[in-house]
């Protein structure tokens, strides 16, 4: 038996509103955590969208301020972090997409929802922060075979700053809103932007470099940005990687089973699979109940167990509960269908 919906929290009386039903829907009366998490759900991808179009307009403000200088200077390490900067500006773009395609409901084709675009768009940011240290990389190659003179360092080191301030506001925004919402492409998206930072401070210590006569400094200080920037490929990859492989940290999995099992009339908790789809979680887990219970009873626990883990994980948006019997009997009850199952399929 297994269990979709939430319909009412336990000790709200349940009051069947017959023909005008639709009108007990409509009012803002509701108290189902169904409701409820509908619209944190909602809230989270609004907020998701703010932060991208925030620091999308920041990070392109601070690029192009910093692209003026690159062409009186001709400094080729601040050119590299200025594509860097335009190329983090625009992968707000396909977050931005992915939080609009999240706030769509269900259907019966995307039967979970559009969740997975926010992961599919963290894929894409991380193929975007590939493709720009390709590019400061053959920039900064080309300015080590054929040395250009810079000029305007002055302007240099400002706009390095420059970019060192803009980037840093914008890795805040972001870490701080994909750790509130649970997105972890927008927060790797900030993490981006805070290494951008430090990349700019290099900039910044290549120009004095110049300034000291050693002009070779700032394309080495450009390939040195690349190095970096592979760094948070990497770590990016290995993130996202996590999530389309339905990755979650272990002490979910330990409170949620926790959680359930400390439910009046849970005997005992297995099976408990947890995934991200976006920014929400959802649990699927087995309890085992007494089996002469009614079914009238065996529900009520399992709402039990619902209403504690929504309480117990504020991220969770969806929670579907399998009932075993306790097997005192000595019936196996999945024996018909035991022959189905692979043993190798789930290890705790």
């Amino acid at each position: 038996m297994t269990h979709h919906e939430h319909q009412h929290e336990p000790g709200h009386e349940h009051h069947d509103h017959g023909r005008l039903g639709w009108l007990a829907e409509v009012l803002p009366f509701g108290h189902s955590h169904s409701e409820r998490t509908l619209d944190a759900a909602l809230e989270a991808s609004d907020e998701g969208i703010r932060a991208v179009r925030l620091s999308l307009a920041t990070l392109l403000v601070t690029a192009l301020l910093q692209l003026v200088v690159v062409l009186f200077s001709g400094s080729v390490a601040l050119l590299a972090d200025t594509i860097h900067n335009f190329s983090d500006a625009f992968t707000a773009v396909p977050l931005w997409i992915a939080f609009s395609l999240s706030r769509r409901a269900a259907n019966r084709r995307y039967t979970y929802g559009y969740g997975r675009a926010e992961d599919l768009a963290g894929v894409l940011i991380v193929l975007i922060i590939f493709a720009s240290a390709v590019i400061a990389a053959y920039e900064s190659i080309e300015k080590l075979v054929a040395p250009r003179p810079l000029s305007n360092l002055g302007w240099v080191m400002v706009a390095a700053v420059l970019g060192f301030l803009g980037n840093e506001v914008v890795a805040q925004l972001r870490i701080r809103v994909g750790r509130r919402i649970g997105s972890a492409a927008l927060i790797a998206d900030g993490q981006h932007a805070r290494v951008d930072g430090f990349t700019s401070l290099a900039v910044f210590v290549g120009a004095l470099a110049v300034l000291a006569g050693f002009p070779i400094a700032d394309p080495i200080i450009g390939l040195l940005i690349t190095i970096a920037i592979l760094f948070i490929v990497r770590d990016s990859a290995v993130m996202m990687w996590h999530r389309l492989m339905d990755a979650v940290d272990p002490a979910v999995v330990d409170g949620i089973e926790s959680a359930a099992a400390s439910v009046p009339g849970v005997e005992a908790v297995h099976d408990v699979r947890v995934r991200w789809l976006g920014h929400r979680l959802q649990a699927e887990l087995h309890v085992m109940v007494d089996e002469d219970l009614p079914t009238r009873e065996s529900h009520r626990i399992v709402e039990e167990v619902r209403h504690a883990l929504f309480h117990a994980q504020p991220r969770l948006a969806e929670v579907n509960v399998h009932v075993d019997p306790c097997g005192h009997s000595g019936l196996d009850p999945h024996a018909l269908t035991e022959h189905h199952r692979r043993r190798e399929q789930y290890r705790p």
